[in-house]
C-alpha cells in the first residue's frame, strides 16, 4: 500500500497513488478490469454480429451493388469497349476499327455463353439486340474485311447509330440504366433521359399502388387493433391472457393456409357471397368478386398483419395508469374528451411502433398478394420476384429492391423525427 503522512490533526493522508494488493496502482487496476468487462461483452455479442453481417448486411450490400454493376459488355466485348472510346461523332456510325474489334470479340466468344449473355444485357436496353448479337456471332468466322460493310450487309441492325450508342453507354462496368428503367424512364435517340410510352409505364404505378395499399392496410390494422388492445389492457389477467392467445393464434397456423382460406371465403362462390345470398343482401346474379383484386389483398393482409399492430399497442396501454382517466373526469372532462385528449396521446409510441412495423412488412409482402391479388392487387415485391425468377433481369430486380430499401430508410427517418426511435416499443 502507499505510504501515508500525518496531517496537523493527526489524520493519515496518502502520500502517493493508491496501490492494490498486487502492487499495481488502483487506477490502472480499475481500468484493466473495465477493459476486460468490455472485451467480454464484445465477445459475447460477436456471434450475433456475425449472424447479422452474413444474413442481413452482406445480402443488402450485394443487392445494392448488383443494381449498378454492369460487367457484361466490358467482360465479353473487351476490344469493342476499348475501341468505341475513340468514337467521337455519335451522329455518324463508328469507323472500321470499331467494327473490326466487334468481329474479333465475336470470334473469340464463338461457342461460349459470352455472346448470349452480352446479347441479353443489351436487349434490356434495346429490343432485338440479343438476336442481332447471336446472328453476328454465328457469322463472325465467315466475315471478311472490310467488316463494317460486311456486318451491315449481314444485319441492318449494325447500320443503326442507336445500336452503337447502346453499346457505348453500356461499355462501362457500372451503370444507372437499371434505376432509370425502375423509374419508367429510358434513353431517347439523342441520349437524353425521357419517360417511356404511357402503355409501358409499370413500376412507378406499382410503387404508388404498393405504398397506397400499405397505408390502407396499416390504417385498417390500427382501426381494428386499437379497440382489441384497449380491451386487453383493461381486463383482468385471466381474460387478458385468453384474448392474447386469440391474438397470437394466427401465428400457429401456416401463412399459406390462412391465405388459401381467404380465397375460399372471398371468391364469388365462396362463403361470404353464399351468406349474403342466403340472407337476401345480394341476388345470386350479383355476387361480388372479392378475391384476385385489391380487395382480396387488403382483406387478407389486414388479417395477417393485425397482431403486429395489437402487440405494440397493448404493451404501451398496459403501462398507462387508469387514474389518469379518472383524474380527467374529475376535472370536468366527459368520457370522450378524457379518452381523446388524455389517453390517446399516451399511446403514440405504440401507434407509431405498430404503424412502422405493419407498413414496412406490407410494402415487402409477396406471398399473399401473389395468391389473392390477381392483376390489380399485385405489389412491387411480386415484380421483383418475377425479374429474379423468370426474366432473370437481376439488375432491375436489385434496383427495384434498392429503391424500396431507401423508402424504408426514409420512413424510419421520418418516424425518428416525428416520434423518436427511443420511444419505439414493440412488446
Amino acid at each position: 500500500m502507499a505510504q501515508a503522512t500525518l496531517s496537523g490533526d493527526g489524520t493519515a493522508v496518502p502520500a502517493g497513488p493508491m496501490i492494490s494488493a498486487d502492487g499495481v496502482p488502483l487506477k490502472v487496476s480499475l481500468a484493466r478490469a473495465e477493459r476486460r468487462k468490455r472485451l467480454t461483452a464484445f465477445f459475447l455479442v460477436v456471434p450475433l454480429l456475425l449472424f447479422i453481417l452474413v444474413t442481413f448486411i452482406v445480402p443488402i450490400g450485394d443487392m445494392a451493388f448488383n443494381s449498378v454493376r454492369n460487367p457484361e459488355v466490358v467482360t465479353y466485348l473487351p476490344r469493342t469497349a476499348e475501341a468505341i472510346r475513340t468514337w467521337e461523332d455519335m451522329d455518324e456510325l463508328p469507323g472500321e476499327p470499331v467494327y473490326a474489334a466487334l468481329v474479333a470479340d465475336l470470334q473469340a466468344g464463338s461457342g461460349t455463353p459470352a455472346i448470349g449473355r452480352v446479347g441479353a444485357r443489351l436487349n434490356y436496353e434495346q429490343s432485338g439486340m440479343r438476336s442481332a448479337m447471336q446472328r453476328a456471332g454465328r457469322a463472325a468466322n465467315r466475315l471478311e474485311p472490310p467488316f463494317k460493310e460486311a456486318l451491315i450487309e449481314h444485319d441492318p441492325t449494325w447500320g443503326q447509330v442507336q445500336t452503337w450508342r447502346v453499346i457505348d453507354r453500356e461499355s462501362s462496368p457500372y451503370t444507372l440504366s437499371y434505376f432509370i428503367s425502375a423509374l419508367d424512364l429510358t434513353y431517347g435517340p439523342d441520349g437524353r433521359i425521357v419517360q417511356v410510352a404511357p402503355e409501358q409505364r409499370i413500376y412507378v404505378e406499382l410503387f404508388i399502388r404498393t405504398f397506397w395499399l400499405s397505408i390502407i392496410i396499416t390504417s385498417l390494422t390500427l382501426l381494428l387493433g386499437f379497440p382489441i388492445a384497449f380491451l386487453m389492457a383493461h381486463q383482468p389477467a385471466r381474460i387478458a391472457n385468453l384474448l392474447m392467445i386469440l391474438v397470437l393464434l394466427p401465428f400457429w397456423t401456416s401463412l399459406l393456409v390462412r391465405t388459401s382460406s381467404w380465397i375460399v371465403m372471398l371468391q364469388q362462390q365462396g362463403v361470404l357471397n353464399d351468406l349474403m345470398v342466403l340472407t337476401g343482401v345480394l341476388s345470386d346474379a350479383s355476387r361480388i368478386q372479392m378475391v384476385y383484386n385489391q380487395t382480396g389483398t387488403i382483406v387478407a393482409m389486414t388479417h395477417i398483419l393485425l397482431p403486429f399492430m395489437v402487440l405494440p399497442l397493448y404493451s404501451v396501454m398496459k403501462t398507462i395508469p387508469p387514474s389518469y382517466m379518472r383524474a380527467a373526469r374529475s376535472l370536468g372532462a366527459n368520457q370522450w374528451t378524457a379518452f381523446w385528449r388524455v389517453y390517446v396521446p399516451q399511446t403514440t409510441a405504440g401507434i407509431g411502433a405498430g404503424g412502422v412495423l405493419v407498413f414496412i412488412i406490407s410494402i415487402g409482402y409477396y406471398i399473399t398478394p401473389a395468391l389473392v391479388g390477381g392483376q390489380t392487387g399485385q405489389m412491387i415485391s411480386n415484380f421483383i420476384a418475377f425479374h429474379m425468377q423468370r426474366s432473370l433481369n437481376w439488375g432491375l430486380a436489385a434496383a427495384l429492391g434498392t429503391i424500396l430499401l431507401f423508402a424504408v430508410i426514409l420512413l424510419y427517418y421520418l418516424y425518428n423525427r416525428i416520434i423518436g426511435v427511443d420511444r419505439l416499443k414493440l412488446g
